[in-house]
């Protein structure tokens, strides 16, 4: 009897299993067809994107992850529906587990848009010398996640795209020569176009300063102690910011000095009208050697010096 119904279990078993293969074989054909799709069109779109302007790197993760994976998600779900399964109560589980990851990587993701925001916006490219969040260098590579540059003291510096989106961003390279301002000053009594000749004669066939723009000199301020100008330079690259406003500076404080021309330090002189006896004698006590006629020499027309 035992064996009559171990009998019966197996062709039952049987029996199920084979009418439960068109369900397995329609699953496994879905599967297998989606994976022909995008091998199919992955290709295609990926040209298609480029084409429209993309980049590269941006063109990757939409095709070859997030295309790649949608597609996954729905041939899964797809299979799973084939063979009875209940999707709904999947999705749903699937949904909570999504929310939770995603609080719990809301850093990454944020960092992650950022980056499709860099791609698509293209504020600046591999190459490119920029400077944001107090970092300047030459970006050597861009991520989803990060943007990599490497700065002036040759050290690699890693940013979030996500900082990057939200800071003011300078790109010193996008169109192309850069002009660089050296500021200098010059006593009142100096000639100004003496100043300019001397100055644009100094820089004149400078390494890495170009000739066309030629150099210029102009007026910023009328400061305390000089006449503040502006050498202002061009080059063909930004790397070179850097050196060139230091030897720039240097080629003109040279220049002015051989010329003669002043450049004076910060200094306060002080005027005094009707200045008592009193006053001189008790300044005369405090200078060594001094003495009120030495003082009232020195002074002038009333200048005394700042010390006093």
């Amino acid at each position: 009897m035992n064996g009559v119904i171990e009998r019966l279990d197996v062709i039952q078993l049987v029996t199920q299993a084979i009418g439960y293969l068109p369900k397995l074989f329609a699953a496994l054909m879905v599967l297998v067809l989606s994976w022909l799709l995008y091998r199919m069109t992955r290709l295609p779109l990926s040209a298609l994107l480029e084409r429209a302007g993309l980049h590269q790197a941006l063109v990757t993760l939409l095709v070859r992850n997030l295309y790649r994976i949608t597609v996954l998600i729905f041939a899964v779900v797809m299979a799973a529906d084939q063979i009875g399964v209940n999707v709904a109560a999947a999705l749903a589980g699937l949904g909570i587990v999504g929310i939770a990851v995603g609080f719990a990587a809301q850093d990454s993701i944020a960092n992650v848009i950022a980056g499709i925001m860099i791609f698509m916006d293209k504020p600046f490219e591999v190459g490119d010398w920029i400077s944001v969040v107090d970092q300047s260098g030459e970006v050597s590579d861009i991520t989803m996640r990060s943007t990599r540059i490497r700065t002036k003291r040759n050290t690699y510096v890693v940013i979030p795209n996500k900082a990057i989106i939200d800071a003011v961003l300078v790109n010193h390279s996008q169109k192309g020569i850069t002009r660089v301002d050296v500021p200098v000053g010059i006593a009142y009594k100096e000639s100004i176009p003496k100043a300019r000749e001397v100055m644009q004669a100094s820089v004149r066939g400078l390494d890495r300063v170009m000739t066309e723009p030629a150099p210029d000199v102009v007026v910023t301020a009328l400061g305390d102690s000089s006449v503040n100008l502006s050498l202002r330079v061009w080059i063909e690259r930004a790397t070179d910011e850097e050196p060139v406003y230091s030897a720039v500076m240097e080629a003109a404080k040279l220049a002015l000095d051989e010329a003669g021309i002043q450049m004076p330090y910060p200094h306060l002189q002080l005027f005094l009208e009707n200045v008592e006896d009193r006053v001189w004698q008790k300044l005369a006590r405090q200078t060594p050697g001094g003495s009120v006629r030495k003082l009232r020499a020195t002074a002038g027309d009333g200048a005394v010096p700042s010390n006093f």
